[in-house]
């Protein structure tokens, strides 16, 4: 089953390097895994948020994790709505759906079921 999922981080790399424009060259498996260590990090700070009364979402943390994603895949040059979802019940980083939905043909990517793009999935044996 390790081979299913390496094959999976490894073909989802393919379509961030080809939606972001990255370096070909780039290695598919350690970009996922740069992208996974920051969604943990975005799905703490949910977390977070949820726990501690009057907690502020636009906090220098939300910031931070932003100008980190956007260090890596240079989406606010390129228009792509990327954003950090504060719902700790799904994954942290995401595309806004309706640019999914426009680009679904030629920069397709993982979805959850409200149709936003998945930048870090965390892939399973199952």
């Amino acid at each position: 089953m390790k081979i299913k999922i390496e094959t999976q981080v490894k073909a989802h790399g393919e379509k961030i390097k080809a939606i972001f424009d990255l370096d070909p060259e780039r290695n598919p498996v350690s970009l996922c895994r740069q992208l996974r260590r920051i969604e943990r990090q975005g799905q703490q700070l949910a977390e977070d948020l949820c726990n501690i009364a009057n907690a502020d979402p636009d906090s220098k943390r939300y910031a931070t994790l932003l100008k980190k994603l956007d260090k890596i895949l240079g989406f606010a040059a390129q228009g792509v709505p990327v954003f950090i979802n504060l719902d700790p019940r799904g994954y942290a980083l995401k595309i806004q759906s309706e640019w999914v939905l426009e680009h679904r043909e030629d920069k397709p990517i993982y979805q959850d079921w409200g149709g936003y793009g998945i930048i870090a999935p965390e892939f399973t044996e199952q």
